[in-house]
């Protein structure tokens, strides 16, 4: 199995948002796990794929937009 790893430009990207949010989100601890690899973040693809089936199936749960 291959492991594919996200730099945080791409994680926001694929989240259409901005590199400062993620980080935001990692900061405060609500974004997708990153594992520190020197001076970069990164991001395990799967992780990202499961944190945001997560938070969508959590906003439907509430009936959020």
């Amino acid at each position: 199995m291959t492991v594919r790893l996200l730099t945080t430009e791409e994680v926001a990207t694929r989240f259409r948002t901005s590199p400062a949010t993620v980080r935001y989100w990692r900061h405060i601890g609500i974004g997708p796990d990153g594992v520190r690899v020197g001076r970069r973040v990164l991001y395990d693809e799967a992780e990202c794929d499961c944190w945001w089936q997560t938070k969508v199936a959590g906003q439907l749960a509430k009936g959020g937009r």
